[in-house]
C-alpha cells in the first residue's frame, strides 16, 4: 500500500539485517563507525560500485558488488524489536528504526543527531516521483560541508546543487553549478554532533539543503537521483574522523611524484601556435633565463590538430616535427611533459571508422555510434565499459605517448555530456543507458591511462583527470577546472578548494591566474601567486586568445618578486610531498579548512591549514595592505613565517601584507 509500507525481518546475520515489505528490500549492514542502508526494488538490477574500496588498492575492472562486506570492519550490535521499532547502538550512538516506512533516527548524549523525515523519507513505490529520494530532517543552526567540486561558500546549508558533471569553462566560482566532479558526500554538524552521508551512485540528480519547503513537513534536506535503487552510508564521528572514514571507504589516494609539487607551466597558446615546438622550447629557455624553477609542462591539445580539429593520439608533425626529440629536450632540462588526451573521437578522426567497426563507441540500440557536438564538430565517445575499447585506449597511450617519452597523462574533457536515454554502453556485458553512469567513464579512462604508464615500467606516473567521482583519487589527481580571472573568483576558488579537501583527493588546485577572461591585473597576479604557493598543484594555466598567456614573466618588472615566491614554493616542496604521502596513508586531507582541527573556527575563513604545521593566510581583498588573522587553537603557539616571536593560540593579529611582500603564513610551534 502506498505511503504505508510495513517491513518485517526476512533474514539476519551477526552484522546485517534484511527486511521486506511489498516486494521491497531494506538492508542494514553494521560496520565500524558506519551504517550502510540499501533500498532495493524488485526486478531492478543493482549496479556494481567503483567508488567503494575499503581494502585500499582498487576494485575489479568490472566493479564490485555494491552490497559486498569484503574489506569492512564488521560489528555485531544487539538489535531489539519492540512495538514495530528496532533499536541498537553503534559507535556510542543509539539508533531506532520505525518499521512502518523504515524511518531511521540516531541519538547521542547531546541530543537528536539524525532523523529521516516523518511520513515518508524514501521513494518506495513511486510516491515521491521517479528514481531515488531520501529526505532528512534539518536541525536549527546546522552546517553542511562537502560535495567536492562545488561553488559558493564552504558552509552549504540552505543551498541546492545539481548532481552531475559538465564542461563549465569560465565558471563563476561563487554560483555556477554543476562543475566537473560527481561526489555525493556531505557532512552535517549541529549542536548534537556530526554525521556524514555518502550516496553510492553515479547517476544524475540534485542535493537540496534547505531551499525546498513543504507545508506538510518539518524542515528537511533531500537528495534525489535517477537510479532506482538507493544505497547510502551514514558515517559517525567528528568532522575530521568522518572525512578520514569516507576517504578510507573510497580508497587510498594514488601517490604523486615529488616533481609534480613544483611549478608546472601550461597554456593553450603554445600548442595552438603554428610553430608549437619552437614556443615550447622557448618556454624552457625563458624559465632558465629568468631564474624560474620548473619541473613540468601541461601539453594542451593543439599538438593533435588536423586543420582546426583536435584528434587525440595524432601528432601534428608540422607543429612538432619530432615528438621524441621534444620530450627528450624537456627531460634534459629536468622537466616532464604531460600531454592532453580526450575521450571523444571526431568523425573526421583517422581512427574513427576502425573504432566504430569494432563497436567501441557508445551506441544507439541499432548498434550505430552515438554522436555528440564536441570541439567544433560531431564526435563519438569511447565506451570504456567495453573491454576492447579499454584496451585500445591503453595501447594508444602506450604507443603514441609513453613510447615517445610522455610518461604522464592529462585526461581532459571527460565529463561525457550524454543525456539521451537511448544511448547505451556495454556495461562489461550488462548493457545499460550510458547516462546512468556518466562519471564512470572518466574514472575508467584515467585508470586505463595509468595502467598504460605502469605497464611500461613507470612506477609512479603523474596522472590527472578533470572529471572525477568518489574513488577516482585511487588512479588520478585532479584540478578544479577552467576558472575565471577575477578577484572575487579568487576567494571563491579558495572556498572551492576547501570543499574539495573533504572529498578524498589530496592533490588539486585551481589554474593560478585564472584560465578564462582577461589578463590578471598586477595585484591579482601577485595575490594569486601568494595563495598558490601553499596549494598542492602549483600551475599557471590560461587561455587568453586576445592577450599574452599568464606566465611568470607576465609583468617583467615584477620578476624579482615572482622569483621570491617561486623560491618559497620550491622550499616547501619537500614538506608538501612528505605530508601528502603521510596523509594518503592515514586518509587525512593535505589541505584542511581550519575548523576540522579547531571546531570553533569560522568555516568560511580565508585562512587554511597546509599540512599539520602551516597556517596560510592569503589576501583576497583587492587593494588590501593588511590582514586580520585569528590564530587557531591546536594546542600550541604559532610563529610568523616560522621565525620571530611566538604568538599564542587564539590571539587576533592585524599584520601588513603587501602584494609585493612575502605571503602571510605561520608555522605551528610544537
Amino acid at each position: 500500500m502506498k505511503f504505508d509500507h510495513r517491513f518485517v525481518l526476512k533474514a539476519a546475520g551477526p552484522s546485517h539485517r534484511i527486511y521486506g515489505a511489498d516486494g521491497l528490500t531494506m538492508r542494514l549492514d553494521f560496520f565500524d563507525h558506519m551504517l550502510r542502508v540499501a533500498l532495493i526494488h524488485p526486478h531492478v538490477p543493482l549496479l556494481p560500485t567503483w567508488s567503494v574500496c575499503p581494502q585500499g588498492a582498487d576494485v575489479p575492472l568490472v566493479g564490485r558488488d555494491k552490497l559486498s562486506t569484503q574489506g569492512f570492519d564488521l560489528v555485531s550490535p544487539e538489535v531489539l524489536e519492540r512495538d514495530g521499532v528496532l533499536s541498537f547502538a553503534l559507535d556510542g550512538t543509539d539508533f531506532s528504526i520505525e518499521l512502518k516506512n523504515f524511518r531511521i533516527s540516531a541519538q547521542t548524549e547531546r541530543g537528536l543527531l539524525y532523523r529521516d523525515r516523518s511520513g515518508l523519507a524514501y521513494n518506495f513505490a513511486g510516491e515521491l516521483g521517479a528514481g531515488s529520494a531520501h529526505y532528512v530532517d534539518r536541525f536549527e543552526g546546522e552546517e553542511i560541508f562537502g560535495l567536492g567540486d562545488k561553488c559558493g561558500t564552504v558552509d552549504k546549508a540552505g543551498q541546492r546543487f545539481l548532481l552531475h558533471t559538465g564542461d563549465a569553462m569560465g565558471f563563476r566560482a561563487e554560483r555556477s553549478d554543476p562543475l566537473y566532479k560527481h561526489l555525493p558526500f556531505y557532512l552535517c554538524r549541529h549542536r548534537a554532533g556530526s554525521y556524514g552521508l555518502f550516496y553510492d551512485t553515479m547517476s544524475s540528480g540534485s542535493m537540496d539543503f534547505g531551499r525546498e519547503h513543504d507545508n506538510y513537513f518539518e524542515p528537511f534536506s533531500v537528495v534525489r537521483y535517477e537510479e532506482e535503487n538507493l544505497v547510502f552510508y551514514l558515517i559517525l564521528g567528528t568532522l575530521l574522523e568522518i572525512v578520514r572514514r569516507f576517504s578510507a571507504l573510497t580508497g587510498t589516494a594514488a601517490s604523486v611524484p615529488k616533481w609534480a609539487f613544483s611549478y608546472c607551466g601550461s597554456t593553450m597558446a603554445y600548442t595552438d601556435a603554428p610553430h608549437a615546438e619552437e614556443q615550447l622550447r622557448g618556454f624552457v629557455a625563458r624559465c632558465e633565463e629568468n631564474g624560474i624553477p620548473c619541473r613540468g609542462f601541461y601539453l594542451s591539445s593543439g599538438y593533435t590538430q588536423i586543420g582546426d580539429r583536435r584528434c587525440v593520439f595524432h601528432w601534428n608533425r608540422d607543429k612538432i616535427p619530432s615528438p621524441e626529440g621534444l620530450s627528450a629536450h624537456f627531460r634534459a632540462h629536468g622537466m616532464a611533459l604531460i600531454p592532453n588526451v580526450k575521450p571523444a573521437f571526431l568523425t573526421e578522426h583517422p581512427l574513427y571508422d576502425r573504432i566504430a567497426q569494432n563497436g567501441w563507441f557508445l551506441r544507439y540500440p541499432d548498434g550505430s555510434p552515438a554522436r555528440f557536438p564536441f570541439w567544433g564538430g560531431m564526435a563519438s565517445y569511447l565506451d570504456f565499459t567495453n573491454p576492447g575499447a579499454y584496451d585500445f585506449w591503453k595501447r594508444c597511450v602506450r604507443e603514441q605517448l609513453v613510447d615517445k617519452g610522455y610518461t604522464d597523462i592529462w585526461n581532459d574533457n571527460n565529463e561525457y555530456d550524454v543525456w539521451d536515454g537511448d544511448v547505451l554502453c556495454a556495461g562489461f556485458g550488462r548493457p545499460l543507458p550510458a547516462a546512468r553512469v556518466r562519471p564512470l567513464f572518466a574514472y575508467l579512462m584515467a585508470r586505463s591511462s595509468r595502467e598504460a604508464c605502469q605497464e611500461a615500467g613507470i612506477e609512479t606516473p603523474f596522472n590527472v583527470s578533470r572529471c572525477a567521482m568518489a574513488g577516482t583519487q585511487r588512479v588520478a589527481s585532479t584540478w578544479t577546472g577552467d576558472n575565471l580571472t577575477d578577484f572575487r573568483d579568487l576567494r571563491y576558488n579558495h572556498f572551492q578548494a576547501m570543499t574539495m579537501a573533504l572529498s578524498g583527493f589530496l592533490f588539486f588546485g585551481p589554474d593560478i591566474g585564472g584560465f578564462a577572461g582577461p589578463q590578471p591585473s598586477r595585484e591579482l597576479f601577485l595575490r594569486w601567486l601568494q595563495y598558490g604557493v601553499f596549494l598542492p598543484r602549483f600551475v599557471l594555466h590560461s587561455w587568453k586568445p586576445e592577450a599574452e598567456p599568464t606566465m611568470p614573466w607576465l609583468y617583467s618588472d615584477l620578476l624579482p618578486v615572482v622569483r621570491r615566491f617561486f623560491a618559497l614554493r620550491e622550499s616547501l616542496v619537500p614538506y608538501l610531498y612528505e605530508q601528502a604521502e603521510r596523509c594518503r596513508l592515514v586518509h587525512e586531507p593535505l589541505l584542511q579548512p581550519v575548523f576540522l582541527q579547531d571546531p570553533g573556527y569560522d568555516p568560511n575563513s580565508d585562512c587554511f591549514l597546509c599540512g599539520p604545521d602551516i597556517l596560510a593566510c592569503p589576501v583576497f581583498n583587492e587593494g588590501a595592505t593588511q590582514m586580520t588573522v585569528t590564530l587557531p587553537d591546536l594546542g600550541s603557539g604559532w610563529r610568523l613565517r616560522g621565525r620571530g616571536s611566538l604568538y599564542p593560540a587564539g590571539e587576533t593579529l592585524t599584520l601588513p601584507c603587501l602584494p609585493t611582500g612575502d605571503p602571510l603564513w605561520f608555522v605551528r610551534s610544537r
